[in-house]
């Protein structure tokens, strides 16, 4: 398993992106910006994700996506604890956004992320269509910190 950054042409994991923020302008707004990192074994990319400085010694991560074939084989773990170890000392928490969703908020609270704050109506407010996941509509983003 290998986890490196990617510099040049992110766009050309856009169906990975798309899996973790399904509005491809939402993404947009950060992946220039960000840096992205993708998790490779075997010869092929596993998963991706990117992160941002928010300021304040908060980093975010904006996206974190697995391919679909992979999931549930602690790819996604496996990445945060890489930006959890090269980030530490360099940033004072992790930051996570995600929808109140049955499927991702029990992700990121094993990965020892706690909730922070909310921010009421994003997703109804920012994407031109309503999002679904675990059959639960997102409407506010739940955002979750884990200190570094």
């Amino acid at each position: 398993m290998n986890i490196f950054e990617i510099k040049n042409n992110k766009k050309q994991y856009l169906s990975l992106l798309l899996l973790g923020d399904e509005q491809e302008d939402m993404i947009d707004r950060y992946l220039e910006r960000g840096i992205m990192y993708a998790l490779e074994e075997g010869g092929a990319v596993r998963a991706v994700c990117v992160v941002t400085d928010e300021g304040d010694g908060t980093l975010e991560l904006k996206n974190l996506a697995v391919a679909p074939d992979c999931q549930r084989r602690g790819y996604g773990q496996r990445m945060v604890d890489f930006l959890c170890e090269t980030y530490q000392g360099r940033y004072a928490r992790l930051l996570v956004g995600t929808g109140n969703s049955p499927l991702t908020l029990p992700f990121y609270e094993v990965c020892g992320f706690r909730r922070s704050h909310v921010a009421a109506n994003f997703f109804t407010d920012n994407y031109d269509h309503p999002i679904f996941e675990g059959g639960v509509q997102l409407i506010d983003m739940i955002y979750l910190s884990k200190t570094l």
